[in-house]
């Protein structure tokens, strides 16, 4: 089986911030974002291999635990890691300061498959996804 995580690194740029120089929490899903993008490059199955293999991905659940602030330019890791792909994709997120590796963030999306000609929401992941993060089908 193929590693179903990916890490980037980042700094939270200003315009990010909220006058105190926190970032403001909004912006906490953008960093998630960048981290699930990163994870399904690894796999070759980003949007657009999402959309071109006839399935869109809508997130239609999103969860944070906000365990202490991120502050404008902190080195910060951001951790993605596939934790269910049988009947919707949920992906678990960890912010963690870069220099001391205390766990600042926690959260998860979950996202359904659907056909992208019916608009049908899918009761099971396709195929395909299993076959791009390399695991058995359920």
């Amino acid at each position: 089986m193929h590693d179903l995580a990916a890490e980037i690194a980042l700094a939270p740029a200003f315009h990010d911030c909220d006058p105190m120089q926190v970032v403001w929490h909004g912006n906490y899903f953008k960093y998630f974002e960048l981290a699930r993008c990163a994870l399904l490059q690894r796999h070759d199955y980003d949007y657009p291999q999402m959309q071109q293999s006839g399935y869109l991905w809508p997130v239609v659940d999103a969860r944070v635990k906000y365990i202490r602030p991120l502050r404008y330019q902190q080195p910060l890791r951001v951790q993605a890691r596939i934790v269910e792909w049988e009947n919707r994709l949920k992906i678990a997120y960890g912010i963690f300061d870069a220099g001391s590796g205390e766990q600042l963030t926690r959260a998860h999306t979950i996202q359904v498959a659907v056909a992208a000609d019916s608009g049908e929401m899918q009761y099971l992941c396709p195929p395909i996804l299993w076959q791009k993060l390399g695991v058995a089908a359920p």
